[in-house]
């Protein structure tokens, strides 16, 4: 199912409720919020009522500590997709500015959510924080709750390896290389998008042929060598990969780029648009001393590549 993204409250306003409803940024959609997410859709189909999420853009830091505001896991879009895939139906977009950071937990609760929008329970995480000057907290809402008929239900947070899970772990853990411990937080690997462009050629005559991604993703992994999936958004065709994220150092390089080898593309043509989803680091980038010598090197790193995929299709 694919959540419908309703931008603004005055659209929503005609047809948002009666729903139960989630509210926060969802930045990467991980663990923790599906979990959030999934009860909200239990709640919604035990009801009778629609299942629903809140979500800001531009994220509240951008506009009131945009100095300290994060890189972006996941784009509106993105987000939509997946919160569609726990049972949300519905995602309204509020456009986060400074009228609407000085609503007050109980104006935010009496004049949005029961008022405007027809709110008739919220599930949240246990350190929920909302309102003006972030003085709302989960015993706010369900005494606000109280007073305007809203069921209020609080979630614990999702552990991992005793940590809790959250949109900045997963940030830190993608930025540092460790995209296999990202995914067990998200519940999924990460990945980028983009369109496929044309490099300087490098590849296809020195070492081994790749697809150069661009992307106007916020998080890139850190510089390294993956294992990696790659998906034609165009066919849906799914390829077992490696992909390079770095300067290329041996050849002189300066600009970050994403280069992705497939590993058994056949003869279809070359793709427009892609995903790359990162599953394991291999090596940190390095420079060699000659071409020959990073080739050598590839083709051991397509070798463990090739050594993964068949470990998962056992």
């Amino acid at each position: 199912m694919k959540a419908v993204i309703v931008r603004g409250i005055e659209k929503a306003s005609r047809s948002f409720g009666p729903c139960a409803i989630s509210i926060g940024n969802f930045d990467g959609v991980h663990a923790g919020h599906r979990k959030i997410l999934r009860r909200v859709a239990a709640l919604a189909r035990e009801r009778g009522w629609k299942s629903a999420a809140l979500t800001f853009d531009p994220h509240p830091a951008r506009v009131l500590t945009p100095a300290r505001a994060p890189r972006l896991l996941s784009s509106i879009v993105e987000r939509a997709e997946w919160m569609g895939a726990e049972g949300i139906e519905q995602v309204i977009v509020v456009p986060f500015d400074l009228d609407f950071a000085r609503l007050t937990p109980q104006e935010f609760v009496a004049e949005i959510l029961t008022g405007r929008l027809g709110i008739r329970a919220v599930v949240v995480g246990e350190n929920f924080h909302f309102g003006r000057g972030h003085v709302g907290d989960i015993k706010t809402l369900k005494e606000l709750g109280s007073r305007y008929g809203l069921l209020v239900e609080a979630v614990p947070p999702v552990r991992f390896r005793g940590h809790r899970v959250s949109s900045s772990a997963v940030r830190r853990l993608v930025e540092a290389g460790d995209v296999s411990r990202a995914a067990r937080m998200l519940e999924r690997p990460y990945a980028l998008s983009g369109d496929v462009v044309t490099g300087q050629g490098i590849g296809s005559k020195r070492t081994v042929p790749t697809l150069n991604l661009a992307t106007t993703a916020e998080v890139i992994p850190a510089r390294g060598v993956y294992i990696t999936r790659t998906e034609d958004l165009k066919t849906g065709r799914k390829y077992p990969s490696v992909t390079n994220v770095g300067i290329r150092p041996t050849f002189g390089g300066h600009a970050l780029t994403i280069e992705t080898h497939l590993l058994d593309r056949g003869n279809p043509p070359a793709p427009a648009y892609i995903r790359v989803e990162f599953l394991y680091r291999l090596r940190p980038e390095r420079k060699f001393a000659t071409p020959e010598e990073l080739k050598t090197q590839i083709l051991r790193d397509v070798a463990r590549a090739q050594a993964y995929f068949r470990r998962l299709t056992r």
